[in-house]
């Protein structure tokens, strides 16, 4: 005989239990109740349910500190928090922790059987195959992330609390390190799947066109607008939508973006209807967002509605255990790319590989692997990676002694790291002849990013050469 899902709800009101015990059993669930968070912890370790619906405000003890109890004791227990209106940032909070989802009382009746479903479609997925402990996270097999360390696995796990939810994610991480792979993760083991994978990057758009790409314009709406154009929103109705380097959106269109995102409603360039959008949102940056909210160059409201689960990628000199499986996989993966067989990697390679210590971070590992592939004959040695991303020899970059960066060891660390950035844009652009995007790739930054850089240092009034 089939198992039937177990669903407990936890209510202080009586006919809140009632009215959502009937849904779950029209529903085809087996439902049970607590009238307390206290009574609610002692059911679901007798019980395991697979879905726990969680008031918020409850006497004897109040849904957080049952939440937390349960979460701690039984991670793989979905748990559904019920709140007023007026708690929806409590809520929120609960889903920063591991919560699944909330419910803003009153829910109706589709809105209770959706997210049971979302609930106990990550409960079959985690029983399945999903983070079990596995190297690699569920993904396409080109673009997986790979890892077997415990920051690592600690990410899965959250990417597969998070993958079914429809909650804001904001994934930060150093450039290179892997945050579109973790997006598209997400995505991919998510109820929106077959739906589309739309990624907009805002450092690399110009920003006289960013509105227009985010949202679409009308015909004539301005120069050169020969035809209507769907934006991005649009393009990724009823799946994902990655915002890439969000940290680059000029302050103008991030009034708009948040507008968007609480209205779930926007409309095109030029136009005057009110489009509904489904979207998720997934939003990255490689910039210190909270510090740029301080400074004024990010809106503080617009931050908290995209970090409702903020998501760390780690750099990989943070993760270098993970290196000999990352080196395994982009070897294949380029020799599968090249059609040639998979070549050796001799031992003295493979140590200097370790030894680096990859400050463009896995982007730059795949880079200097599948060179070294397309190099090769059938055994990568030595040379083949020593010569490719200059310098490798050394755990540093080598630099000529009359060109050494003096940082004077006074003050804080924040002071003495802003007064070797600062010298650093300085040498890159006289080395680059004072061109602001060939520095900016050199620094492999975007050149707004390069910008603001060059502002809060005080070079704002360099000249550029294009």
């Amino acid at each position: 005989m089939k198992q039937t899902e177990r669903i407990l709800i936890v209510d202080d009101e009586l006919n809140v239990r009632h009215l959502l015990s009937e849904v779950v059993r029209k529903a085809g669930y087996e439902p049970h109740q607590a009238e307390n968070g206290l009574e609610g912890v002692e059911k679901c370790r007798l019980l395991k349910p697979e879905v726990v619906l969680m008031d918020l405000r409850m006497p004897v003890m109040e849904g957080m500190e049952a939440f937390a109890i349960i979460h701690e004791e039984m991670p793989e227990v979905q748990v559904v928090l019920l709140t007023a209106f007026g708690n929806v940032g409590i809520a929120m909070e609960a889903m920063k922790r591991g919560a699944f989802d909330y419910l803003v009382k009153p829910a109706n009746v589709a809105e209770v059987r959706t997210v049971l479903e979302r609930a106990l479609a990550v409960r079959k997925q985690q029983a399945e195959s999903l983070l079990n402990g596995e190297a690699g996270l569920k993904s396409e097999p080109d673009n997986r992330i790979v890892g077997c360390s415990a920051v690592m696995q600690n990410l899965f796990k959250s990417v597969g609390r998070v993958a079914q939810s429809n909650a804001t994610v904001l994934i930060s991480g150093e450039s290179g390190s892997g945050k579109e792979v973790i997006a598209k993760a997400i995505h991919e083991n998510s109820l929106r799947k077959d739906q589309p994978f739309v990624r907009i990057d805002c450092g690399s758009i110009p920003e006289g066109l960013m509105e227009s790409e985010l949202f679409g314009h009308e015909k004539g709406a301005f120069t050169g607008a020969i035809a209507a154009k769907p934006g991005k929103f649009e393009v990724a109705c009823g799946g994902t939508l990655f915002i890439d380097e969000v940290g680059d959106l000029p302050l103008p269109l991030q009034v708009k973006l948040l507008r968007a995102i609480q209205e779930r409603e926007f409309e095109r360039v030029g136009g005057n209807a009110v489009l509904r959008m489904d979207v998720r949102i997934i939003a990255a940056t490689n910039r210190n967002l909270p510090e740029m909210v301080e400074q004024g160059r990010f809106r503080e409201d617009l931050f908290y509605r995209l970090n409702v689960v903020p998501l760390h990628v780690p750099a990989l000199r943070e993760r270098a255990e993970d290196i000999p499986l990352l080196v395994d996989y982009f070897i294949k993966k380029a020799a599968r790319a090249a059609g040639c067989m998979t070549p050796l990697l001799t031992q003295e390679a493979r140590e200097l590989l370790l030894r680096y210590s990859w400050p463009g971070n896995v982007r730059e590992l795949a880079n200097v692997l599948e060179r070294a592939v397309v190099m090769s004959n059938g055994v990568i040695d030595l040379p083949d990676v020593s010569g490719i991303a200059n310098p490798l020899l050394t755990s540093t970059p080598r630099v000529e002694k009359s060109e050494e960066i003096v940082v004077p060891f006074a003050g804080t660390l924040r002071e003495m790291t802003h007064c070797l950035e600062r010298e650093i844009i300085i040498r890159t652009l006289k080395k680059h002849g004072g061109n602001r995007m060939r520095s900016a790739q050199a620094l492999d930054i975007s050149r707004r990013s390069l910008l603001y850089k060059l502002e809060e240092h005080g070079l704002g009034e360099r000249e550029e050469k294009e």
